[in-house]
């Protein structure tokens, strides 16, 4: 077999290692016969065969190997015991290292780094400055961008996009048309998918499920084995906790919940204020409670 490339004299040093230049030998995919490339250890790093290419000022080395169609460019630095192989484009000043593995459709740019043992597969989109490691896995179409970070044994997967500074992490799972943003956590065993929204500080932890077209946002932490779907909203410094359904239209924002709840427990306390007899009774009793009462009338319209 006619070897694609060849190592050139002109090297740098990295790590303490010595890394060369390669040049094309022949033309293949869009390089072209005589085109000088980025740079590699030894030929261990890429593969003779298929359309890979390493080019721009991109390094590959230690064990790292490239193969299939898969490109390294830019500023790229690919080294460990990292694979990096199929139609995958890595570019930019992205990272690839320890044993993590990068294939299959996968676009990863920026000044994203991907370590650990940590799979990046599929049509996924890493970029920006999203950080990926642990055993983490990215894969479908899912999306990983700004400052976000996925680690320990979390799974993204379908068309869920994880970015801002948000972290997901532990054993969490993140799938369908999710979309987590802002500072929010998201760790332990929870289940985040469908259309669900978690967003701006929000905590969703332990074995909670948030799912259909929920929304958990603002300083809210979800809990416990606690349920959040439908169309609930749960946001401001609510906890749901324990066992608690929050589900329908419910709208819940400052209270703690350990129930199940499908209503919007402001309307309830309109529906109570109405009553010509309660409301001049609590009036002027307390402060506080005077200030609970405009705040539950401002909330409702009133």
């Amino acid at each position: 077999m006619m070897k694609k490339y060849e190592l050139t004299q002109n090297s740098i040093e990295i790590d303490n290692r010595t890394l060369y230049q390669i040049r094309a030998l022949k033309d293949f995919g869009s390089v072209k016969k005589g085109d000088l490339g980025g740079y590699i250890e030894s030929e261990n790093n890429l593969n003779h065969d298929g359309n890979c290419w390493i080019s721009g000022n991109a390094l590959v080395y230690e064990n790292a190997w490239v193969y299939g169609n898969a490109w390294v460019s830019g500023n790229a630095k690919v080294y460990g015991k990292t694979e990096v192989y199929g139609n995958v484009h890595v570019y930019g000043n992205v990272q690839v290292y320890e044993n993590a593995l990068v294939h299959e459709d996968a676009l990863v740019s920026g000044d994203a780094l991907v370590s650990g043992n940590a799979q990046i597969y599929g049509n996924t989109l890493i970029y920006e400055n999203a950080q990926i490691y642990g055993n983490a896995q990215i894969y479908g179409n899912a999306w990983v961008y700004g400052s976000a970070r996925v680690s320990e044994n979390a799974y993204i997967y379908g068309d869920a996009y994880i970015y801002g500074d948000a972290w997901v992490f532990g054993n969490a799972r993140i799938y369908g048309d999710t979309r987590i943003y802002g500072n929010v956590r998201v760790y332990e065993n929870a289940l985040v998918h469908e259309d669900a929204q978690i967003y701006g500080n929000a905590q969703v932890s332990g074995n909670v499920q948030v799912f259909g077209n929920a929304q958990v946002s603002g300083s809210a932490q979800v809990s416990g084995n606690a349920q959040v779907y439908g169309d609930a909203r749960v946001s401001g410094n609510t906890h749901v906790y324990e066992d608690a359904h929050v589900y329908g239209n419910a709208r819940l924002g400052n209270v703690p919940v350990n129930f199940n709840c499908n209503f919007d427990p402001y309307k309830i306390l309109k529906e109570i204020l109405n009553c010509p007899k309660i409301l001049p009774v609590l009036s002027g009793l307390n402060e506080n409670l005077d200030k609970l009462i405009s705040t539950i009338l401002t909330k409702t319209g009133t």
